[in-house]
C-alpha cells in the first residue's frame, strides 16, 4: 500500500511540476506580447435599478399574484413621480489597495472622468475602499487624487468595510466624512521598513561586495554591504521625517483628532476609532449607498483595462493549481 502511494505522490508530483511550468510559459509570453498598455473604457452601472429590480424580485417571491400586482401599478405610480424630480448624483468609485497601490491607475482615470461632468456643490463621490496600505509614494499619490476631488467642490465620502490602514488611512483621511463597518481597521498612522543584511553571511564563504557612492547617503541601509551606524541614523531619520509629513498630512484634512494620540503605529476597530475621531459614523458600504438611493441617484463607475486572452488563461491556470495545492493539502495518509 505504501508503494502505491509513493507512486500516487510521485505523479501529483510531476503534474504539478508540468502545470507550473507551463503557467511560468505562458505569463512569460504575455509579457513579451504586451508591448503597449491597451486604452481602457468607462463602465457606469446605476445603483438605483439594480436595487429596484432586487426588491421586485423579492416582493414576487414573497406576495401572492394579486397582491404582487397591486404592489407593481402602486410602484410605477411612485417611480412616474419621481420622474420629474431633480435628483443630485452620486458616483461611487472602489480602491482594492496592495503594496503598490496597483488600483491608481483605475482611480485616476474614473477621477479625470468624473471632473468633467460632476456638478460642484451638488454631486457627491462615494470611495469604497479597502487597503492595508504600503509603499509611501504610492499611497501619497492615491490620496492626492482624491485631493483633486475637493478641491473642485465636490463632496467626498469615503465608506470602509474591513480596513482602512496606514496608505489606506491616509486616502481616507482626504475625505468630508468617513464611513466604517463596526469591524473594520482603522488607524495605523506610522512608518516601517525592514531588509535583510547578508554582508556576515558573504564575508564567511569569502565574499566581497563593493559597493561606490557619490553623495554621503546615497545609501545608507544595504542588503549585501556591510551597514555602519552613521547609515542606521540616517535611515532612522528619514523614517522619522516621513512620519511628521504622515502626521501633518492627517492633521490637515482632519484636525479634530488628537494626532499624538493617534500616530502611534497603533490600529483600532472602527467603533473604538470613531471615539478618537478618526471616522464620523458606523455604518456598511451597502447601508450608507442604500439610504442614498432613497434621495440621490447613484451610479457606480468603473474604469477597465481589456485583458489579454494569455493573461485571463495564465489566471485560469494559477486558480486550477490553487486548487489542486488545496486538495493535496486535504490528503490523509491511513496506514
Amino acid at each position: 500500500m505504501w508503494h502505491a502511494l509513493l507512486e500516487y505522490a510521485l505523479f501529483l508530483a510531476k503534474v504539478l511540476t508540468f502545470l507550473a511550468a507551463l503557467l511560468l510559459a505562458l505569463l512569460m509570453l504575455a509579457a513579451l506580447r504586451r508591448q503597449r498598455s491597451p486604452e481602457g473604457r468607462l463602465e457606469l452601472r446605476h445603483v438605483n435599478e439594480r436595487y429596484a429590480e432586487q426588491r421586485q424580485q423579492m416582493q414576487s417571491l414573497l406576495l401572492s399574484g394579486k397582491d404582487f400586482k397591486r404592489w407593481q401599478r402602486a410602484q410605477r405610480r411612485q417611480d412616474k413621480e419621481d420622474e420629474g424630480r431633480d435628483k443630485a448624483r452620486v458616483f461611487v468609485l472602489s480602491f482594492d489597495g496592495d503594496l503598490r497601490a496597483s488600483a491608481l491607475a483605475h482611480l485616476r482615470q474614473e477621477i479625470s472622468a468624473l471632473l468633467a461632468v460632476a456638478e460642484p456643490g451638488r454631486d457627491e463621490v462615494a470611495l469604497c475602499l479597502e487597503s492595508p496600505g504600503g509603499m509611501v509614494h504610492a499611497y501619497g499619490l492615491a490620496a492626492s487624487q482624491l485631493h483633486r476631488l475637493r478641491q473642485a467642490g465636490l463632496r467626498l465620502t469615503v465608506c470602509v468595510d474591513k480596513v482602512a490602514a496606514s496608505g489606506g488611512y491616509m486616502m481616507a483621511a482626504v475625505a468630508d466624512h468617513i464611513v466604517a463597518a463596526p469591524f473594520a481597521v482603522i488607524g495605523s498612522i506610522g512608518v516601517v521598513a525592514q531588509l535583510p543584511n547578508l554582508h556576515r553571511f558573504l564575508q564567511k564563504h569569502d565574499v566581497d561586495i563593493e559597493l561606490h557612492t557619490a553623495g554621503a547617503f546615497k545609501r545608507t541601509l544595504t542588503v549585501l554591504g556591510e551597514n555602519t551606524e552613521a547609515g542606521r541614523n540616517k535611515f532612522k531619520e528619514d523614517l522619522e521625517q516621513t512620519h511628521v509629513l504622515f502626521k501633518d498630512f492627517v492633521v490637515q484634512h482632519r484636525p479634530v483628532v488628537d494626532i499624538e494620540q493617534v500616530a502611534t503605529g497603533e490600529h483600532w476597530f472602527a467603533t473604538q476609532a470613531l471615539a478618537l475621531k478618526l471616522i464620523d459614523e458606523l455604518a456598511t458600504s451597502d447601508s450608507y449607498l442604500i439610504a442614498l438611493c432613497a434621495e440621490r441617484e447613484v451610479y457606480e463607475v468603473h474604469y477597465r483595462l481589456p485583458r489579454p486572452w494569455l493573461d485571463r488563461l495564465g489566471t485560469q491556470v494559477a486558480q486550477v493549481l490553487t486548487r489542486i495545492v488545496d486538495d493535496l493539502s486535504s490528503v490523509r495518509l491511513i496506514p
